[in-house]
């Protein structure tokens, strides 16, 4: 199935809205990716800290780390390249630089290979690599909806941002409004971040989080938490 755009599933705009709905049964709201702690720190403590909190995680994390992988995962399921997609599975899994990310990585990938076998979506060969990811299985879901690789990247990133948004109305006196005003300020920060993955060469991947990094580290040991990370 070709996820260009000129042979698009007429239906994979619909697949991308449940691909990126919270309604999505892999339980993504669970986990905080460190926010929580950053929290309880007093790093972020408002809009305004929270507003430049998801940037930083934006430009320095997913556009450099989880939406080039993205766009590289998708092409190894088009192009059915099983060494391609248990290197970049690993690749992603080793700059998880917590338990608690990591952790997270692979309980979401093992959600949606349930939740995909379960709708028959699931490809013969290759079949997901030892310990799949959630980006390669969103990868897969993506691929096998028909959804053309920068909706995917954007619809991934908007994911990526509600459910930040979402942990922070739950552990912050912020409101929902608060929380749809960042969204409208950072809308265009999303498709610039998918541009930027778009281009980026191999060995220019890479996180570089230290503070999301020592958040999630210290939450392991929170004594009190909402949130698995």
């Amino acid at each position: 199935m070709s996820i260009e755009a000129g042979h698009r599933d007429p239906l994979a705009l619909a697949g991308l809205l449940q691909l990126v709905s919270p309604a999505l049964p892999i339980g993504a709201f669970a986990w905080s990716q460190g926010l929580e702690s950053a929290f309880e720190l007093g790093w972020v403590n408002d809009e305004e800290s929270l507003e430049a909190w998801v940037q930083g995680v934006l430009d320095d994390g997913l556009t450099h780390c989880d939406l080039p992988v993205l766009a590289r995962v998708m092409r190894a399921w088009e192009g059915g390249d099983a060494a391609a997609l248990t290197y970049w599975n690993d690749w992603l899994q080793a700059n998880r630089e917590t338990r608690e990310l990591l952790e997270e990585e692979r309980r979401l990938g093992a959600a949606l290979v349930r939740l995909l076998g379960n709708l028959e979506l699931l490809p013969a060969a290759p079949g997901p690599p030892e310990t799949p990811g959630y980006v390669v299985m969103f990868g897969l879901a993506a691929w096998r909806r028909g959804i053309t690789e920068r909706e995917a990247l954007l619809g991934f990133a908007w994911a990526w941002l509600e459910n930040q948004l979402a942990v922070a109305c739950k552990a912050l006196p912020l409101g929902q409004t608060a929380a749809q005003r960042i969204i409208e300020r950072m809308r265009p920060a999303l498709a610039r971040a998918v541009e930027a993955a778009s281009r980026l060469p191999d060995d220019e991947l890479g996180p570089a989080l230290p503070g999301l990094a020592l958040a999630s580290a210290l939450h392991e040991t929170q004594y009190s938490r909402l949130f698995r990370s």
